[in-house]
Parts: C-alpha cells; sequence; structure tokens
C-alpha cells in the first residue's frame, strides 16, 4: 500500500536537498511542504527539518535519516 508522504522543510535548505535525494533513490513520492510560509510549521518544524511524515498515521522521521529508517516509517 502506498503511504502519501510528507516532506516538511524549506528552500535554500541543504538537508531537505539531501532528503529529497534519499526519497527520490528509493523510488518514492512525496510532496515538499515550506515551513516558512506557515507560522504554526515554522514554530514546530524550525529546528528539525527536514522532518518526513506519513500522513495517514502522523508518524515523523526527523533528519538525520537512511534509507532502513525510510522503510521502518513506510511499513509500520
Amino acid at each position: 500500500m502506498a503511504h502519501i508522504l510528507i516532506l516538511y522543510g524549506t528552500e535554500g535548505c541543504h538537508l531537505c536537498d539531501e532528503a529529497s535525494v534519499l526519497l527520490r533513490q528509493l523510488g518514492l513520492t512525496w510532496q515538499t511542504i515550506d515551513i516558512a510560509e506557515d507560522d504554526t510549521l515554522l514554530e514546530r518544524y524550525g529546528k528539525r527539518i527536514p522532518v518526513l511524515s506519513r500522513l495517514d498515521n502522523n508518524d515523523e522521521l526527523d533528519w538525520p535519516f537512511s534509507h532502513e529508517k525510510i522503510f521502518q516509517l513506510i511499513s509500520s
């Protein structure tokens, strides 16, 4: 079953770019949400980005994450 993945980050964040590379390597599809456009998201994720989240159960994975950690997130 495919899960909807959200990558919270912001433009110009090199760690967010690295996270996108990992997701691309795994052939996953995700939506990127720029936290700079929302004060609530900026407060929640500002010091944690990038954060990968599963929309269906709200599980989150803080950076740094690996292929293995991503697989654990989407397999739970």
